[in-house]
């Protein structure tokens, strides 16, 4: 029996995925602010601290596969969601990965979003001060911002960039990392950006060539394929899982 944890496991698409988890035998260890083997708050080193701690004595030192799903959207207050949406991603998978060194098969997938490429914000400081680790300071900028889809959409580029960062280190303690980038999937979360007129006209303009949104359930299946052996030479990949819309954005882009 593998142990998994997954953080964001009461909802959307952490929920989906202990559900598939837990039908393939898998013993899953929750984290979430209620509803889960660990309640802890991830927007404040604290919590974070909590939750690794208690996450691995939950799993007494010993994790196969990890899943981070924790998250908040743009209309979360803007200061948290690069604490909850990066720092409560990174500092994670840095407390975790020695209790999954040397498993057999360990594996690691971190939840981004396609809306790292909408609008091109690599340059950005917001995102140069994420990746440099600077939790007050990304705070700081975000506040005068006053950007929620710099807030959103940045810290989750900076996520990916993070990930494709770790792929040497962690490839070397035996440890596959990827992460994948959903485009709009049914989940609260996508229900309270409806509720602001301008995030919803925001989603109808986007182009989407399969003309839906995903169901939690198929990103779920799709996590649980990059956790599988079956993809065992996949490895600081960043995977775009969202109808399309990448591709119609950027064709040229690879």
């Amino acid at each position: 029996m593998a142990v998994c944890v997954i953080s964001g496991s009461a909802s959307g698409i952490g929920a989906a995925t202990r559900r598939r988890c837990e039908a393939a035998g898998d013993r899953v260890v929750g984290i979430d602010l209620r509803d889960a083997e660990v309640e802890a708050n991830l927007s404040h080193p604290e919590g974070r601290e909590k939750a690794i701690a208690h996450a691995l004595e939950q799993c007494q030192g010993q994790i196969d596969r990890l899943v981070l799903c924790a998250g908040v959207g743009q209309t979360a207050p803007l200061e948290t969601i690069p604490s909850i949406n990066y720092f409560g991603a990174v500092e994670l998978l840095d407390g975790l990965l020695s209790s999954m060194t040397g498993r057999p098969g360990a594996a690691a997938v971190v939840l981004s979003s396609n809306s790292v490429r909408i609008v091109p914000f690599d340059d950005h400081p917001f995102v140069a001060t994420l990746l440099e680790g600077d939790e007050a300071g990304a705070r700081k900028l975000i506040e005068a911002e006053q950007n929620g889809f710099l807030a959103y959409a940045g810290g989750k580029l900076a996520l990916a960039k993070a990930i494709r960062h770790r792929a040497m280190d962690w490839g070397r303690a035996g440890v596959r990392l990827n992460a994948i980038a959903p485009g709009p999937t049914d989940t609260p979360l996508l229900e309270q950006a409806r509720a602001v007129p301008a995030l919803a006209a925001g989603l109808e303009r986007l182009p989407n060539p399969l003309g839906r949104h995903a169901a939690p359930e198929e990103i779920a299946g799709i996590i649980h394929f990059l956790l599988s052996p079956e993809a065992a030479y996949i490895h600081g990949s960043v995977l775009f899982a969202d109808a399309g819309i990448d591709a119609a954005l950027n064709p040229d882009q690879l």
